[in-house]
Formats: C-alpha cells, sequence, structure tokens
C-alpha cells in the first residue's frame, strides 16, 4: 500500500509543478520522463539489488575510511574531547578536513572534469541545455554559491527561466564539504542515496515549472573552478574555506536551535502544542504521500517542518533522537528528504551570490524567492518519495 501511495506521491508532485508551469506547450517531456527513469533505476539499483548494495557499502566504507583520516587530525588537536560525542569537535571540525580533500581534488582537475562531462552527458541525453545540467551537477560537489559561480559569465544573459532553474536546481543539492558531517548524525547509506537523485529532482520539477531549451552550444569553462596557482596554495585557501564553513554552520546551529527553543515555549504557553508539534501536522500530509507510515507521519513531519524553517543541521539533530524508535523505512525517507540546502536561509545567501554577479538578475530573482523555495522543497520531497517506493 505504502509503494501505492508513493507512486501517487511522485504523480502529484509532477501534477502540481506541470500546473504551476509558465509554459506548458514547451515542457521536455522526454527530458523529464527520462530523468525520472534514472532517478528511479538509481534508487531501485542502490538499495534493492546485491551489486548496488555492494556498490553501496563500498563507497560507504570508503567515506568512513577518509573520515578516519580526519579523526585522526581532530583527535591530535582536540585530544581528549575528541570521540565524546560534542557537536562542535566530532561532527563540525570534520568538514574542515573533507573541504581540504575537495580542494586537493579540485587543484588536481578530478573533479571539474568529472562535473564537466557528467553535466555534459546529462545534457545530451535529456537535451537540456550545458549550463543548467553543469550547475546541477555541480551542485552535488560543491553547493549551491559555488555551483552559481562557477557559471557566473553565463548568468547576466540567462533568461528569466533558464536562472529559475540554475538557482532551484542548486538548492535542491548538498555540498560534499559536509557530507562526512551528515553522515555522523543520519545513516550514510541514505545520504549518498540521496545525492545523485536530488540532481535530477531539481531538473525535473524546475524545468516543469519554467520549461527551457538549449539556444546555442555553450562551453564551460572549468579554469574558473581552479584559481590556485600550486597544490599548497589549495590545500591552504580550502582548508580555511572548510573553516569558515563551520564555524558559520555552528553559528547558525546556536541561533536557530536557541529560537526554535524559544518559539516552541511561546507556542507551548499559549496554544498548549510546541511550534515544531504544530510543523508535524502541517507537514503530516507531504510525509503521508511520500510513503511514511500513517502512526509516524506526524513526527515526521515535524522534522520536515524543521528543515524547511530553520536548516537541515537542525532537523537532524532532532532527528538523531528518533531514528531508533522509528521503522526503517521512515528513517530513509525522511533522511533522504533532509540532504539538501532547500530552507529561508539558503535563499537569502543564494540572492547574495546573484547579487554579487548582477544586481538586475538578483531583482529577478527576489521577485520568485519564495517560488524557488516551494519547488526546492518538492524536490527533497520527490527525493524522498523515490526512495521510500524500494525500502
Amino acid at each position: 500500500m505504502s509503494i501505492l501511495i508513493g507512486i501517487v506521491g511522485v504523480l502529484v508532485l509532477l501534477g502540481i509543478s506541470w500546473l504551476m508551469s509558465n509554459d506548458k506547450k514547451n515542457i521536455n517531456y522526454r527530458a523529464v520522463g527520462i530523468m525520472t527513469f534514472v532517478q528511479l533505476f538509481l534508487a531501485w539499483f542502490m538499495l534493492n539489488t546485491s551489486i548496488g548494495k555492494k556498490v553501496l557499502n563500498k563507497i560507504v566504507d570508503g567515506f568512513n575510511k577518509v573520515l578516519s583520516f580526519g579523526n585522526d587530525g581532530i583527535s591530535f588537536v582536540f585530544g581528549d574531547l575528541a570521540g565524546k560525542h560534542l557537536f562542535f569537535v566530532d561532527v563540525l571540525m570534520m568538514i574542515v578536513f573533507v573541504t581540504a580533500i575537495l580542494g586537493i581534488l579540485t587543484y588536481l582537475r578530478i573533479l571539474p572534469l568529472a562535473i564537466k562531462y557528467i553535466g555534459g552527458a546529462v545534457s545530451k541525453i535529456t537535451g537540456l541545455p550545458k549550463v543548467e545540467s553543469f550547475v546541477a551537477v555541480n551542485s552535488m560537489v560543491f553547493g549551491d554559491t559555488s555551483a552559481i559561480l562557477s557559471v557566473k559569465s553565463f548568468i547576466p544573459n540567462l533568461s528569466g527561466n533558464r536562472l529559475f532553474v540554475v538557482v532551484t536546481s542548486s538548492l535542491v543539492a548538498v555540498s560534499c564539504s559536509i557530507l562526512g558531517a551528515y553522515m555522523q548524525m543520519i545513516p550514510a547509506e541514505f545520504v549518498l542515496v540521496a545525492l545523485p537523485i536530488n540532481v535530477f529532482s531539481g531538473l525535473i520539477l524546475s524545468t516543469i515549472v519554467c520549461p527551457v531549451s538549449k539556444e546555442e552550444e555553450e562551453e564551460i569553462d572549468i579554469k574558473v573552478m581552479i584559481p590556485e596557482k600550486s597544490l599548497f596554495e589549495a590545500i591552504g585557501n580550502w582548508t580555511l574555506l572548510g573553516g569558515k564553513t563551520a564555524l558559520i554552520v555552528g553559528a547558525m546551529l546556536v541561533t536557530y536551535v536557541g529560537l526554535i527553543a524559544a518559539v516552541n515555549w511561546i507556542f507551548t504557553s499559549i496554544f498548549g502544542i510546541s511550534f515544531t508539534g504544530v510543523l508535524g501536522y502541517v507537514f503530516a500530509p507531504i510525509a503521508w504521500i511520500m510513503g511514511i507510515p500513517a502512526n509516524e507521519i506526524v513526527k515526521a513531519g515535524s522534522i520536515m517542518g524543521t528543515k524547511v524553517a530553520a536548516n537541515e543541521f537542525v532537523a537532524m539533530l532532532e532527528f538523531m533522537k528518533m531514528i531508533p524508535h522509528m521503522s526503517h523505512k521512515t528513517v530513509g525517507i525522511v533522511s533522504s528528504f533532509l540532504v539538501s540546502f532547500a530552507n529561508f536561509s539558503s535563499i537569502g545567501i543564494i540572492l547574495g551570490t546573484v547579487q554579487a554577479i548582477n544586481n538586475e538578475k538578483a531583482s529577478e530573482l527576489a521577485k520568485v524567492g519564495l517560488k524557488v523555495l516551494l519547488i526546492a522543497t518538492m524536490g527533497s520531497v520527490l527525493t524522498g518519495t523515490i526512495v521510500g517506493l524500494f525500502l
């Protein structure tokens, strides 16, 4: 029954996107069909086949090995504090190490070339423009702002629809630099499964809402992604970037966790129910169409609502406490949903990034900011629903 509900959920998401489309005649149904098939195949292969499970386990083991190297560095600096489940030490400091690894792979051109050719393949197979495909794939590795900055020369000339697709698809993704942090809070296999599926979720829904087509051949220059002149410069710059990211995430968590606690107290005092409890009921219908068992939809909805209102870290911290008491299916669906930057604070960051490139485009984007967040959130819902079909 839950599988049938999940299928209906996918159709509902596609249907809502179609109703919101500003150019129904030019929707690329072929691209939508291909990308949906790829999503289903990836989820089925990684979650339901013995080969896929082995591959996924090997990838998880590889990531865990890399994280163990980072733990050596953390233990050296923090001594006995390491491994004591201190969020700042064990989770945030891992961002520093993983970001440095990304910097090395970027300087060696391994990641830029992989992103360029995978994005090119997506563009060729689906018929979508290269810029949109490149940004979607790039966001999976470097996150939303870096992905947008990598195509900054194209931004001033993008149509409204193309800008919408670029921004929305980048918002559904996450940066690999914080995967290590995620994997210490929620099951690693669902983090890795959600990562590629997110690429297509954002593209599917955004290109239905704002259809785009290839207008001319565009060449992506990966040199923009590699400003460093030496390997040691790359290691230094990316380590500092990781440190800044860790501090920013920590500062945001202090604020958001505190604010949510305050709002919960106010709601409980006045209405007898917490703010996150209200969010649980608001998001419960969405959790239900994703295939989450009926007896868990309110708790799951509370986590989903917290993620949109605050950010994924706040939601994951709350979800960690619930995981032992929830079904495997719910854990997989909610975990996959959480692996994205689709929240209110990210919209402001994206707007600031585009404004740094072109004020006119930033003004255009500001007018559809809430629409971008809605479709990006629906993209996260689509990812969770697809994953749920195979659990």
